[in-house]
Parts: structure tokens; C-alpha cells; sequence
């Protein structure tokens, strides 16, 4: 994969834990190279500190997830000339796009317009 993960989170940083095999780093600082993408799960209060540590560090995007919504954080972000986007989900969107979802949220596999209809 192109892409590579990063995990942050202070907390298990300073126990030594793993997220999938993988190493936690205690800030966005402590990453071992710029990330092109943020992607913050955090209470709404806490967005704008975390997007301005974005910010500094010269991330190109900060995505806010699922019910993550904070003005302040938005504004922090545009006027760095960040993509911001709040609200969404990653793997939602990308499924969206990718033919993965349909309307009802997820792909059923069948195209028709006719009504499904139950044996009794």
C-alpha cells in the first residue's frame, strides 16, 4: 500500500502499546515524517489544539470523524490553506466512492427497481 499509519495517542505511547502491529507516538510531532492526512478522534472541544498541531507541522489535510464538528477547529485549518472536512468518516466516504455503499449504506449487490418480494 502507498499509504502508510501512523497512530497517536499519548496514553498508550507511554505504555509501549501497539495499535495492528504497529507503534504509537505520544504527539504529531513525534511522527517520523509529515503526514499528508489527519485524522483526529477527539471530543469537539479538543479539535482546534489538534488542528493547530496539524497546522505546525505542516499536514495538507485534517479530517474530523463521524459527529466531530468544531468551527474554531475549521477556521484554525482554512486559513493555513488546510483541507478541513468534519463529520464524515473515512472508510464510509471511501466506500462511497469506491461502489462499496449504496443509499441504504451498504452494497447489497443487487440492482433493481422492482420490490423484493418475501416467500411466506
Amino acid at each position: 500500500s502507498p499509504y502508510k499509519l501512523y497512530f497517536v495517542n499519548p496514553i498508550l505511547a507511554a505504555k509501549g502499546k501497539l495499535v495492528l502491529g504497529q507503534p504509537v507516538y505520544p504527539s504529531l510531532q513525534d511522527l517520523p515524517e509529515v503526514p499528508d492526512l489527519v485524522e483526529i478522534f477527539r471530543r469537539n472541544e479538543d479539535l482546534p489544539g489538534v488542528v493547530q498541531e496539524a497546522v505546525d507541522l505542516g499536514a495538507k489535510t485534517v479530517w474530523m470523524q463521524l459527529g466531530s464538528w468544531n468551527e474554531e477547529a475549521a477556521a484554525i485549518g482554512e486559513a493555513a490553506g488546510l483541507n478541513v472536512v468534519m463529520d464524515k468518516c473515512v472508510k464510509i466516504e471511501h466506500a462511497r466512492f469506491h461502489g462499496g455503499l449504496h443509499l441504504a449504506g451498504f452494497n447489497t449487490g443487487v440492482i433493481s427497481a422492482k420490490r423484493q418480494v418475501l416467500s411466506k
